[in-house]
């Protein structure tokens, strides 16, 4: 009997079943408990129970994340084994685990750049999992995806209603000054959005609010950003990790994929084209990032 094994075994299948996490989170998230187990039945010098998983001090989890710089991992990627590993010890000993108290590492200060996939996807992934309920982390999941996927501000994403049901392959998004535009949807983001509507406990009908907040109301825009805080605080991400950045991303990973610049004004809904222009500098500075990291006589 392996009841380390058996622990990681339950978590995935609350996973998958629960939390309605897609098979490649799932996989990630599970070689990560697996990986904690291994280390701790060296580093402890016992075995592995829901016992020792639930003792577990901050300075165990330093230990471990520790060993896994050692291993090459980056900030984003530590960021996001440290949320898996928060989830995993949530789900076996409640939310009283005293590794809350762990911060992962801070990302670079600096010029102004895009969230990178990795950290989306893990502000995403900590935003979810924290939330109280399985149908209400679907719906912060499929909010941010939106932001990320789409482009959309958070409050165009809040304005949403039943009507953009059943989603397509593009959606009619209404911006500043009542101003429509369409915006294609990725199937990811469309698959988001589809998992929490299968878990929503509130009716849905055309004048509805798509996104529902914990009593049915109209989720607030400000619960959003208060989440994200929350979530970038306990990733040890930048203070410029917000929805809006997650908007931003989207349109400098499009430039940065030689999207020109009309188009990306339409899919941002700017009224002038020197509001997407701040995006080639941005793009220009993450170049630079990338030059300076990698040439040898940068």
């Amino acid at each position: 009997m392996n009841p380390a094994g058996d622990l990681v075994a339950d978590w995935g299948r609350h996973l998958m079943s629960d939390r309605r996490r897609s098979a490649h989170t799932v996989r990630a998230y599970l070689a990560t408990a697996h990986r904690l187990a291994a280390f701790l039945a060296t580093h402890r010098g016992a075995a592995v129970d829901a016992a020792m998983l639930s003792s577990l001090e901050p300075a165990d989890l330093r230990a471990f994340l520790a060993a896994r710089r050692g291993d090459g991992l980056g900030n984003a990627s530590t960021a996001r084994e440290l949320s898996a590993v928060r989830g995993f010890l949530r789900f076996v000993g409640g939310e009283g685990a005293r590794v809350t108290r762990v911060k992962g590492p801070r990302v670079k200060r600096g010029v102004p750049r895009p969230v990178s996939p990795d950290e989306a996807r893990a502000l995403a992934d900590e935003v979810a999992e924290d939330a109280g309920q399985p149908w209400i982390g679907a719906r912060d999941w499929a909010v941010l995806m939106l932001l990320y996927g789409a482009g959309l501000r958070v409050g165009e994403a809040m304005a949403l209603t039943g009507a953009a049901l059943p989603l397509g392959e593009v959606l009619s998004v209404t911006g500043k000054r009542d101003k429509t535009r369409i915006v294609p949807l990725l199937p990811q983001v469309r698959a988001a959005i589809d998992a929490y509507l299968a878990l929503c406990p509130w009716p849905m009908s055309r004048d509805a609010a798509l996104f529902r907040g914990a009593r049915g109301g109209p989720l607030s825009a400000a619960l959003v950003r208060r989440a994200v805080r929350g979530a970038r605080g306990r990733l040890g991400l930048s203070d410029r990790t917000t929805p809006h950045a997650l908007r931003h991303s989207f349109a400098t990973h499009l430039l940065g994929r030689g999207a020109d610049l009309r188009s990306l004004q339409e899919l941002l809904g700017h009224a002038s084209l020197s509001s997407t222009q701040i995006y080639t500098a941005v793009d220009a500075a993450h170049l630079m990032d990338v030059y300076r990291n990698a040439h040898p006589r940068a």
